[in-house]
């Protein structure tokens, strides 16, 4: 299945709740969210029923988002329907590891195969103001469950903000090496709940590079794939990856969909507006045909305009507008 760009619908990023534990500053600075209805949430089989059909059309990589996914209750019961989905070959999840000293071992008994945990400072004061909690020693318990769970793959996501912490690459490269994780090294973007968003505050790829470069020596690029991070090799042979969506936009060979916790498709993370689902599908309408319709009528290419605006680039949009629809959030769409 293509959409109208000839890009295959490959990649299902499913968020099983807009709730989150934490407030980061670059992503929930508000005082106040308003929350999907919990009446409105897709249970599990429905949102087994919608990977059924994304795997029949030829989706083979599911993603667990949020807000953070460990809130969603009973987790480990949903990854084992969608592990037994035909076709499926990768079943992976992203969490902020408030919650993972527990959840690590049944989620991986489960059927979870990666993991990817959200670690943005290895300084707990640093944690605290980017995070509004005081909860780094918790992040790091649950990493080191996590690295003893048996996942196939472990990667750290540090989002980089200039000033605040692009001085500690080198120290997370090190500690993502001495834990057996892969790290990813994301630009700022200006979507979602960043309200604060600024061109000053984002360190872009070839900044990155630079850092990486002056505390390890030379970097080489690895062939791109339809991932959204550009890995490179470090001369000890470590891989960093480096996701480039806010100077560099990966639009050409994006084939990733998102689906809200309470059914809304959108085909972009820049979209102003998705392709509700929940109700058809409740009507008993086929879930292969709502996906089939949306994907085939899919243009996006949201970070290549963005990017286009040039100096007049401000947030995706203001906290007023998020207010009125909050599926325009990032935690609510699944970023």
């Amino acid at each position: 299945m293509r959409d109208l760009l000839n890009r295959p619908l490959r990649s299902l990023r499913l968020s099983v709740t807009d709730r989150c534990n934490l407030r980061c500053r670059y992503c929930m600075p508000e005082a106040h969210y308003e929350w999907l209805p919990r009446e409105n949430l897709l249970s599990f089989e429905e949102l087994t029923a919608v990977v059924d059909a994304a795997a029949g059309l030829g989706a083979d990589r599911v993603r667990l988002t949020g807000g953070e996914p460990l809130l969603r209750r009973d987790l480990p019961a949903l990854l084992r329907r969608l592990a037994a989905v035909e076709g499926l070959r990768d079943l992976a999840l992203t969490t902020n590891g408030l919650l993972l000293a527990d959840l690590a071992a049944p989620l991986a008994a489960a059927g979870l195969r990666r993991i990817t945990v959200s670690l943005d400072t290895l300084s707990p004061e640093r944690y605290r103001a980017l995070t509004g909690r005081d909860a780094l020693p918790r992040v790091l318990a649950g990493l080191e469950a996590a690295a003893a769970a048996g996942f196939a793959e472990l990667k750290l996501n540090t989002v980089v903000l200039a000033g605040q912490n692009d001085d500690e690459l080198p120290s997370i490269v090190a500690f993502a090496k001495e834990i057996g994780a892969e790290p990813r090294f994301i630009e700022y973007m200006d979507v979602g709940g960043a309200t604060s968003w600024t061109p000053g505050a984002v360190v872009s790829r070839e900044g990155i590079l630079r850092r990486l470069e002056a505390a390890f020596g030379p970097v080489e690029a690895l062939a791109k794939t339809s991932a959204p991070a550009q890995r490179h090799r470090l001369l000890d042979g470590t891989v960093v990856g480096v996701i480039a969506s806010t100077t560099d936009p990966f639009c050409a060979r994006c084939d990733r969909a998102r689906l809200t916790a309470d059914g809304v498709l959108f085909t972009c993370l820049y979209a102003r507006s998705g392709i509700p689902l929940r109700d058809a599908l409740r009507r008993g309408e086929d879930p292969a045909a709502l996906l089939r319709a949306a994907w085939s009528r899919r243009t996006d290419r949201g970070a290549e305009e963005r990017l286009r605006l040039g100096r007049s680039r401000l947030p995706l949009a203001p906290a007023s507008a998020l207010r009125e629809d909050p599926h325009l959030e990032m935690h609510t769409r699944g970023g």
